[in-house]
């Protein structure tokens, strides 16, 4: 989407674009200079979060969250950017309301001078991301909390794969974020120096938001280890309770088998061995169905 903003002694150009082809990137990366390096960035998938500074512009990598529901993962949203006093140039690789919602806000900008630079975009562009990540991670807890009041109630397969899915999507977030704390102080730096100290206070707001998002992630993450080794201590009681019932279950058995082999072995006639034998056996079950009805009663079968 390209944007060009034209005030009465700036103008500058925005321009954003989705998986673009590689001859589109190569027109780009010619027509502004950019380093080959860059170029190699913009390419790859799943890089850390980074800032380059050169003489003429800044090149970023940025993350954010992208929930993708049909691996329920999430996944890198990988924003790359270039920005100077005259352009800022972003590729990513996925659609994105959250810019769609940016763009369209500062759409009419020429005539209502919203923007004052390429910096206060920028600006825009983080806080958007970075809100709607805070919105994620609500939907989080919500969830979280859900499942929480299940623990008790429906300890199945469902539930323990759902524990595991969102311990490793939490996990990726904090993997994913953890980068940025230092990429945006760096960032605030860079703005600072080649825009306006202005600018600054701006960026220490993200900063500030990046900060609440990772100690809202290290909560959750808490959470859901507590919740693991929860589920891992009923089972382990569970598992307790069953050894029980079933030692008790063989100490009932030991005197009937002793008692079948003594007459099994014995001259007896045959006809009270037999019913011996089939009497213990008729007692060997009606113990084993009580025992079942006692660990079904228990939820253990």
């Amino acid at each position: 989407m390209p944007k060009k903003i034209q005030k009465p002694s700036v103008q500058w150009l925005w321009f954003d674009r989705v998986n673009p082809p590689l001859d589109e990137i190569d027109v780009i990366m010619q027509k502004y200079d950019f380093h080959e390096l860059d170029r190699d960035a913009i390419l790859e998938s799943n890089q850390y979060a980074r800032l380059d500074a050169y003489d003429e512009y800044i090149f970023l990598v940025l993350h954010f969250p992208k929930y993708d529901a049909n691996s329920e993962r999430y996944i890198q949203n990988e924003l790359n950017i270039f920005i100077s006093r005259e352009y800022i140039i972003s590729f990513r690789y996925y659609q994105s309301s959250t810019m769609k919602k940016v763009y369209e806000k500062y759409e009419n900008d020429v005539n209502n001078n919203i923007i004052e630079s390429p910096a206060i975009l920028l600006y825009a562009i983080i806080e958007a991301y970075l809100d709607k990540t805070m919105k994620m991670l609500e939907r989080f807890a919500r969830d979280l909390k859900t499942l929480e009041r299940e623990l008790f109630s429906a300890r199945g397969t469902d539930t323990i794969r759902n524990i595991m899915t969102k311990k490793r999507n939490i996990i990726t977030l904090k993997h994913m974020m953890k980068p940025q704390i230092l990429v945006l102080k760096m960032i605030e730096n860079q703005m600072k120096a080649r825009f306006s100290d202005e600018v600054e206070l701006y960026f220490e707001n993200l900063e500030d938001k990046l900060d609440k998002i990772f100690s809202e992630i290290q909560l959750l993450q808490e959470n859901i280890d507590s919740m693991e080794d929860t589920l891992k201590s009923i089972f382990e009681l569970e598992s307790n309770t069953t050894i029980k019932y079933l030692t008790i279950f063989s100490a009932f058995m030991l005197p009937l088998t002793l008692l079948t082999w003594v007459f099994g072995m014995n001259v007896m006639e045959w006809h009270f061995n037999t019913i011996l034998i089939i009497g213990s056996f008729v007692t060997m079950f009606i113990l084993m169905f009580m025992l079942t009805i006692i660990l079904r009663k228990k939820n253990i079968l």
